[in-house]
């Protein structure tokens, strides 16, 4: 059932957290991964170019997000009778496309150093790079905890893959922190392996978010839990005898619901509509992200 704490925000509360909270992710993006390529240029490692490199394409995904929660807030209108919500999922897919080819790149360089067996000449990489992956990590982790509670809170799916994505850099950080650690050891080509194993994190990272945009744009089913418990709340209504049919779609990061129910064969039109309609607005009541429940009413089979 509804929790108090799942109250949803206004259209318009949840469009100014979502863009406060892109704006933080972008001033900080923008300033890790300055320091972040300070520190691989000076300190000769690859692994913090190649990290400082997924820093920069947070910004631009950042702003991806900002435009996609811009669209999926506005108002339902004449060419859009459902809204507009599934742009996020656009937004989603967007970025995904940007961290796969982010991830691809940074392997590719790495793989190349590997694949050429010359090591010789790589360059160990000072403290300064080990200190600007701790920073990184710390920063990053933040981050996706910053942005994943907003994202929970205004239920936004583009807010929720920038998170991920800045989940992403952390686990590409601390790669990039191991790679340092083995160089600096008297194994230089870790500092490459390292960016390949960066490649595997961000391109997993890409894959899921992909998958999970898709699914919200091909009417998905909700899970079966959620679905149990408004078998649940239609049952416990007053007038309803039974529940013939229930489905549910996901639309962007809403749901919609159809429900057919059943009551007794004889009522006049006003109760069955009374019925039905107590099944739509409990329905919309104990579940916050239902956007629409629309409740057909058949005669209960009393044989």
């Amino acid at each position: 059932m509804k929790n108090p704490s799942e109250e949803l925000l206004s259209s318009q509360q949840a469009k100014a957290l979502a863009m406060k909270v892109s704006l933080v992710s972008v001033i900080i993006n923008l300033l890790l991964s300055a320091g972040k390529l300070l520190a691989g240029i000076l300190a000769h490692s690859g692994a913090m170019l190649s990290d400082a490199i997924h820093s920069a394409s947070d910004v631009f995904s950042t702003f991806i997000v900002m435009i996609g929660v811009q669209i999926s807030s506005k108002q339902a209108d004449e060419a859009h009778r459902y809204g507009h919500e599934r742009f996020e999922c656009v937004a989603s897919v967007a970025l995904a496309l940007i961290l796969l080819e982010t991830g691809l790149l940074i392997g590719w360089k790495g793989l190349k150093t590997i694949l050429s067996g010359q090591y010789d000449h790589l360059a160990v990489p000072g403290v300064l790079a080990l200190v600007a992956a701790v920073v990184s990590i710390v920063v990053k982790e933040w981050m996706y905890w910053y942005t994943r509670g907003a994202a929970k809170k205004i239920h936004s799916d583009a807010l929720m893959a920038d998170a991920w994505h800045h989940r992403s850099d952390s686990l590409s950080s601390i790669g990039a922190l191991v790679g340092i650690a083995f160089s600096m050891a008297g194994f230089p080509v870790m500092d490459s392996v390292a960016s390949v194993l960066i490649c595997l994190f961000i391109v997993k990272a890409s894959i899921d978010i992909f998958r999970d945009a898709v699914d919200k744009m091909v009417d998905r089913s909700c899970d079966r839990e959620t679905q149990e418990k408004m078998t649940q709340v239609i049952l416990s209504q007053p007038g309803v005898l039974g529940l013939d049919l229930l489905q549910t779609r996901l639309f962007g990061a809403k749901i919609y619901v159809d429900a057919e129910i059943a009551a007794q064969a004889d009522l006049p039109l006003r109760q069955a509509h009374a019925i039905a309609e107590s099944v739509h607005h409990a329905i919309e009541e104990a579940f916050p992200m239902v956007k629409h429940c629309m409740v057909h009413v058949n005669p209960a089979n009393e044989g």
